[in-house]
């Protein structure tokens, strides 16, 4: 990927990802096998939130849900095509988070890898619009929530990105 692909511009008061290339392009059905299969290469790695500093790791379960959860799997369109898109930017989106809320686990299901918590974020990311031959003419400004969870061995781990709205 071009070194330029993604970088943090500050438009509107606000940090927000620019994110230059489109890897993931279908809008009727998103590879998203493919998008966990990109996403494993973050596994192992860790970021820094750049409003509290807190550490947040990418555990291995973090591809899978990603790509499989029930949000993504309802994700069509310009919604889904930039859930999938902003997989390439991980590591600025983690970085750029803001606005960020605790709140106690509820679910049983996540007694064991959420059993401190979760991490909800605010986080801001743009994709190009392009014409028949791929030149740039416009840009699309999405918002979403990135989920933190709070492990048992103290860590914080990225969970998913949801509730992304395309931003007029």
């Amino acid at each position: 990927m071009p070194e330029d692909s993604v970088k943090i511009i500050l438009a509107y008061g606000k940090k927000i990802v620019e994110i230059n290339t489109i890897i993931f392009s279908s809008k009727r059905k998103i590879d998203w096998d493919g998008v966990e299969e990109y996403l494993k290469q973050f596994v192992g790695q860790s970021y820094v939130i750049d409003e509290n500093d807190e550490v947040v790791y990418i555990g291995r379960d973090f591809p899978d849900e990603y790509a499989h959860s029930n949000y993504s799997y309802k994700s069509h369109g310009t919604i889904g095509k930039a859930k999938a898109n902003a997989s390439q930017a991980i590591p600025e989106l983690i970085q750029t988070a803001s606005n960020i809320a605790f709140t106690e686990n509820n679910a049983d299901k996540h007694s064991k890898n959420a059993k401190f918590g979760w991490y909800r974020c605010t986080i801001r990311f743009s994709l190009p619009v392009t014409d028949s031959e791929k030149n740039i003419i416009g840009r699309n400004l999405f918002q979403g929530r990135m989920i933190i969870r709070c492990d048992e061995d103290g860590k914080k781990y990225l969970y998913d990105i949801i509730d992304i709205k395309k931003e007029t």
